[in-house]
Order: C-alpha cells, then structure tokens, then sequence
C-alpha cells in the first residue's frame, strides 16, 4: 500500500503540462529532473527502498521505452525536416503548393497520452507486484 501512495503522489508531482511549460521558458532537462528530484526526495529514497530486483528489471524496461520513444519521435521530426526542406526545393523549382494538411500536433498529442498512460500503467503494474509479494510473504 505504501509504494501505491508514493507512485501517485510522484505522478502528481510530475505534471507532464507543467514539464513542457518549464522546457518552453526555457530550462533545461537536467534542471527540471534534479528539481524533481530535490522536491520529491523523501518519496523518493521510500521508493527505492521497497523496489525489488523485478521491479527494478521493469524500470528498465519501461527507460528503454522511454528511449525508444524519444528516437521514434526524433525520427519523426527528422522526416518532418527533410520532408520540409524537400517540399522547399520542389517549390523553389516547380512554384507549386504543398497540398500536405498533416499536423504533427496530433501525433504528439498521440505520442505524450500513449507514453504518459504506459507509464502510469507499468508503476501501478510494479505496484501490484509488490503488494502480491508482500501478501503471500
């Protein structure tokens, strides 16, 4: 029950609004981690206290999706630059319109609801973990 409590008030804490607005005034990654991080540390060392090594082996996993993540959407913002610079060369040499209408607010909005349910899901996941070992201890 204790690491339940700990993870939703972690998640409270970690607003992802509050993260972009921070990023667009314009702070950098590592100062928002580490005020996080200074803000919530009691919390925090609770939690790494009750951790087991399976739930530690999940936390990887769920970083190396977050990695993952942030290649595809690289990638994709990458595509979107050449796609860009292509169009631009196209327009210098035929004078046409892109007839392209694809907003790529919507794959972010895809991408930041997708990433922030997966990862609410894999901490209540190491959640029940603990709490159904705790219970047949």
């Amino acid at each position: 029950m204790r690491i339940s409590k700990i993870l939703n008030s972690l998640e409270k804490s970690w607003e992802r609004d509050d993260v972009l607005l921070y990023i667009k005034q314009g702070l950098g990654t590592d100062e928002i981690v580490n005020a996080f991080l200074l803000k919530n540390e009691r919390q925090i060392k609770e939690l790494n206290s009750l951790l087991r090594p399976e739930d530690i082996d999940l936390l990887n996993q769920v970083a190396q999706l977050s990695t993952c993540e942030s290649k595809l959407i690289n990638e994709i913002k990458n595509l979107n630059y050449l796609e860009n610079n292509e169009n631009h060369h196209i327009l210098n040499q035929k004078k046409i319109v892109p007839s392209n209408n694809f907003s790529f607010n919507k794959i972010s909005s895809f991408m930041i609801k997708w990433s922030n349910k997966f990862v609410v899901i894999a901490l209540l996941t190491i959640s029940a973990i603990a709490l159904s070992k705790q219970a047949w201890s």
